[in-house]
């Protein structure tokens, strides 16, 4: 996977964490804020309902308004803006923070605003209604108890239990606390609701389980910040695999392009994109193809032309044997078939070897060979072949310690073969044959001292069937592939094949360079 498309992908992933908590934080103060105003206000509705139920609540509940500030007044008097007027107007609770409390608010069948003011809203509206519940069964008598709690179960939004009906005591701190105040106030959770034991007037004892606190994680905010981590992690998956669809479109779409014969189409998917190896593997591909396709094209074409020249002969050298008189004219007709027939074996040996090259290659079995043995073995069979020519091998003393590399000695052998065969073809009276190999590199260069090649067509004179003199009689010799070959022997072997000017003979200087040792990935 490439690094940049990694470090891409860390910080889309760093992204996307920072704005899942950062929505979350935001969702949870949000909604919990709201939330919070809303238990804040139906918490306490049955008690506020109940006391602006009680006319004059003040001076029944005298204890309420030395401990929590119980009064009733006008909204004018309170001073209350037109939006809780409003609330109020419509017989809801309102709960309003202050910098010493929470006020809370009810509207009485008066008109009046009956208002507690609150520390801490739930223990102390916990502490009012056990209150109310010792106040109301502290003096009835034990046999109207059952009916009353009923009565201000209903009301007040509590339940009443008796222990002698099977409820469990609390501890022995809340008795003793019980025993000394006549009201204790407890958990049996550390989150979870108050409860109120009460001693009545009597010494009988009430529990009193007490509504719910408020509760920031309830199930309802939990399962919404799932939805929304949900959410956004598909939407994060979503773009990142319309993003990767995108891409691979791209190579679907230049695939189909070049399906159609466009075979210059490439693909552009970017830099650093998970598809970056496969575009540029693709790519390879095409090109590849479309130099095989070219090469395809290029070789029937000429070897249409290549062809025609050596039957043309063989059927001219067939109708002239039908004149012929003597056994001299005869022979001389049939050895003329056969060169012509050899010549065609050739040409069809060449454009085998080279269709091979072309199309991916033999199957390299690269071995440690000496170099300068191949060298020495060319110049030999060359000299003998043509012995008008002065042809040298030039290897020192250091290129003989290094002589083995690895290579495939036939194909090796095919191209040192060609560079001196087209060096004795163009040759006036010399070629000499280089070789250099050091801990690296091998090279060999083949220098002649004939007319040379001009500067702007080195390049071509390495194209399958360019030939420079465009003649295609017997004494030019060649078909145009010998250079070619040569190019693609050396490409196998991870080199390279060029030509330049001699320095030394003033003819052409064609030169082989390739790695002496095979990559240990290499894959021939």
């Amino acid at each position: 996977m490439p690094l940049t498309y990694l470090l891409k992908l860390y910080a889309r992933l760093l992204a996307i964490a920072a704005a899942v908590v950062l929505l979350c934080v935001v969702l949870f103060n949000g909604l919990n804020a709201v939330r919070h105003q809303f238990w804040l206000e139906r918490m306490p509705d049955p008690l506020m309902r109940w006391l602006a139920s009680v006319p004059l609540a003040e001076e029944p509940y005298q204890w309420l308004s030395a401990w929590y500030g119980l009064t009733v007044a006008s909204p004018e008097d309170l001073a209350l803006p037109p939006v809780l007027q409003e609330r109020l107007a419509y017989g809801q609770v309102v709960a309003t923070e202050t910098p010493v409390g929470v006020w809370l608010m009810v509207q009485t069948p008066a008109g009046d605003v009956l208002r507690l003011s609150f520390d801490e809203p739930y223990r102390d509206v916990a502490n009012v209604l056990s209150e109310l519940v010792s106040w109301y069964l502290g003096p009835a008598e034990a046999d109207q108890r059952e009916s009353l709690a009923r009565q201000l179960e209903h009301h007040l939004g509590v339940r009443i239990l008796w222990p002698d009906d099977g409820h469990a005591l609390p501890g022995g701190a809340v008795l003793q606390r019980v025993s000394e105040q006549g009201l204790a106030l407890y958990r049996e959770s550390p989150e979870g609701p108050l409860n109120a034991l009460l001693q009545l007037d009597d010494g009988a004892l009430v529990g009193v389980a007490l509504p719910a606190p408020f509760s920031p994680w309830a199930w309802p905010m939990v399962l919404l910040l799932l939805l929304v981590v949900g959410a956004v992690l598909w939407l994060a998956l979503f773009l990142g695999v319309r993003e990767l669809d995108s891409n691979l479109r791209k190579v679907e779409s230049v695939a189909m392009r070049i399906a159609r014969g466009e075979m210059g189409a490439r693909v552009d998917a970017g830099h650093g994109t998970l598809v970056e190896r496969l575009a540029s593997a693709f790519n390879g591909m095409a090109e590849h193809i479309q130099r095989l396709v070219q090469v395809q094209r290029e070789m029937i074409h000429a070897v249409s032309h290549e062809l025609r020249t050596p039957v043309a002969r063989i059927r001219f050298g067939v109708q002239m044997i039908e004149d012929c008189r003597d056994e001299v004219a005869l022979k001389k007709q049939l050895d003329g078939i056969d060169g012509d027939i050899q010549e065609l074996d050739e040409l069809i040996d060449e454009i085998l070897t080279y269709a091979r090259l072309e199309q991916g290659g033999p199957v390299f079995s690269l071995r440690e060979h000496s170099v300068t043995d191949i060298v020495r073995q060319v110049v030999s069979e060359q000299q003998v072949l043509r012995p008008q020519l002065e042809i040298e091998a030039d290897i020192d003393e250091d290129t003989e310690r290094h002589a083995l590399s690895d290579i495939e000695p036939r194909y090796i052998h095919r191209a040192i073969q060609n560079l001196v065969g087209n060096a004795g073809r163009y040759a006036r009276h010399r070629v000499r044959v280089r070789c250099r190999i050091d801990d690296d590199n091998c090279r060999v260069d083949v220098e002649d001292d004939g007319p040379g090649i001009p500067e702007q067509d080195w390049e071509r004179v390495f194209t399958a069937f360019a030939r420079l003199d465009d003649s295609r009689t017997r004494t030019s010799g060649g078909y145009g592939l010998g250079l070619s070959i040569v190019r693609r022997i050396l490409y196998w072997h991870g080199g390279q094949a060029f030509v330049c000017r001699s320095d030394t003979l003033g003819g052409a200087r064609f030169s082989l360079v390739w790695p002496r040792r095979k990559p240990e990935d290499a894959v021939l």
